[in-house]
């Protein structure tokens, strides 16, 4: 009964630590799932920009 005992504080305390891993990994997978969409929307930007610079660029010059 105490070796069962101790068998089960020992998978408690690997539950508990695994359960902590998971918690960081859920929230650097969230940061890095944020990070990747404001790569994103600079991308849509940048490529926005330019496009209305060349536009506007060509109306003036004629």
């Amino acid at each position: 009964v105490d070796t069962l005992s101790t068998r089960v504080d020992t998978l408690s305390t690997r539950v508990d630590h695994l359960a902590t891993d998971v918690e960081k990994f859920n929230d650097r997978f969230s940061n890095y799932q944020q990070a990747t969409q404001w790569v994103v929307q600079l991308a849509f930007t940048l490529i926005a920009s330019a496009t209305v610079t060349v536009i506007i660029t060509s109306v003036l010059r004629r």
